[in-house]
């Protein structure tokens, strides 16, 4: 099973995309903010990470840096 992390700090358009997801069969978390992200990815292997951009804590581009 392909292991997707979403993270967007809107809970509807999270809620959105993960539903959409877990109907087709992929195994999605989803997260508010990047700290939380970090704690998942240091225990959860992920083929997929669904980043926003503009995140309360920084830029889903720096945490992708």
């Amino acid at each position: 099973m392909t292991n997707i992390l979403v993270v967007e700090d809107e809970r509807k358009v999270s809620a959105f995309i993960k539903q959409g997801l877990d109907e087709v069969g992929y195994g999605v978390d989803a997260v508010e903010a990047p700290s939380l992200a970090r704690e998942k990815i240091q225990t959860q292997k992920y083929d997929l990470i669904i980043l926003d951009v503009m995140l309360p804590e920084m830029s889903g581009v720096d945490f992708a840096k």
